[in-house]
């Protein structure tokens, strides 16, 4: 049996890193729909990008997903005990506040995401 060697570049690896978070900024810049619509879209990316093989892929979509779902979870109780007319009257300091948990955060990363020196991974691939 042969084992073919197949090579993910570091750049691809960087770029495939960021995807979360590119997701994570559109959500709070442009909340409706994007941020109910990332909800179901970044559970799909955490599944594809999670265990890529190379590790620091996974790790940083891990974090992202942490961020996103933490603030989206931290929406639920504000959401479910708000006023009636909460909507009417106090949107934009839900998106500011969504804004400036989630921006910053994911920002950040990216930095951190740039600065990391990046190396070619190896996956095998059994044919």
């Amino acid at each position: 049996m042969q084992d073919n060697q197949q090579v993910v570049e570091a750049a691809s690896s960087r770029k495939t890193a960021k995807v979360f978070y590119y997701g994570n900024i559109l959500s709070v810049l442009i909340p409706f729909p994007v941020f109910i619509l990332w909800f179901g879209a970044g559970i799909l990316v955490y599944a594809m990008f999670r265990h890529h093989p190379n590790v620091r892929v996974g790790y940083y979509t891990q974090i992202a997903a942490y961020h996103y779902y933490g603030l989206a979870g931290g929406l639920v109780p504000i959401l479910t005990f708000a006023p009636g007319d909460f909507f009417v009257n106090w949107w934009w300091a839900l998106w500011i506040g969504c804004i400036v948990i989630l921006l910053p955060l994911s920002i950040r990363q990216l930095l951190l995401i740039n600065r990391e020196t990046w190396q070619d991974t190896s996956k095998s691939s059994p044919h």
